[in-house]
């Protein structure tokens, strides 16, 4: 059975008071989970605060994004090599906020990507589709030229050193809601998608969804078979949201 992934995408969110109590609260709920993996996502200012105060936890440490480059005159950007020197384990990748608002696809993916394995770090590789595009009948469509592009640049076998995250980016804020049975069916195509290349790897990826879980639907979830984590966004801004879903996560697995 794969082990649940709950990984805390904090986005552009935090101030120092605000984290400092944040990761105060993870940190001394996290003994309490058994079986899931939990992981937080901080905004790149609060790294070095994050890393202090998850020494010695079970809580591992992840950044939103990162470079293509490993150094480099490239103002403004943080390279995956600086991540890994601060203690991150994981990067999200391809977040579709970063697709949508800075013209991400997957040419620059793939880039981050390798940047990433390089660095030693896991990525976590975020597809999925939109409001208009589902709406159209082409979710499959879109998902599964996500999936190839990636594929076809940087080889099947890297989807068995990653995490990957569906983003529903159609239920994301908008009123409107994936059930479990939607979110269980893509899921399940994900993952078929990736069989058609390497079934091994397609068993062993871990597949988080990434809409708007928290901890009132979490357990339902999290009990769909292709259903392997999630990648939370408001939710982890506080603390015991954060870890109901982690214990969703152990109750899940029992």
């Amino acid at each position: 059975m794969r082990k649940p992934l709950i990984a805390g995408n904090w986005k552009m969110n935090g101030t120092k008071a605000s984290v400092e109590t944040l990761l105060a609260g993870v940190v001394a709920g996290a003994g309490a989970i058994e079986r899931s993996e939990v992981a937080v996502c901080p905004p790149y200012p609060f790294l070095q605060m994050a890393a202090s105060a998850l020494a010695g936890s079970s809580v591992r440490l992840g950044a939103q994004n990162c470079a293509t480059a490993a150094s480099g005159a490239f103002t403004g950007e943080v390279a995956a090599p600086m991540l890994a020197d601060f203690g991150c384990h994981y990067v999200i990748i391809g977040h579709s906020e970063r697709r949508a608002m800075y013209g991400e696809d997957e040419a620059i993916l793939a880039k981050k990507l390798a940047a990433v394995f390089a660095a030693g770090l896991t990525p976590i590789l975020c597809v999925g589709e939109t409001l208009e595009e589902r709406e159209r009948g082409d979710m499959e469509k879109v998902i599964a030229a996500q999936i190839d592009g990636i594929i076809a640049l940087c080889g099947i076998s890297a989807f068995g050193s990653l995490e990957l995250a569906y983003e529903p980016v159609w239920a994301i804020g908008t009123g409107k809601t994936a059930t479990p049975a939607q979110a269980q069916e893509v899921h399940a195509f994900i993952r078929a998608r990736l069989a058609g290349h390497d079934a091994a790897v397609a068993q062993k990826v871990r597949i988080l969804y990434g809409g708007s879980m928290k901890g009132s639907n979490a357990l339902e979830l999290l009990s769909q078979p292709d259903i392997d984590g999630g990648l939370i966004g408001g939710a982890a801004l506080n603390a015991d949201e954060f870890l109901s879903i982690a214990k969703a996560g152990d109750a899940a697995t029992q």
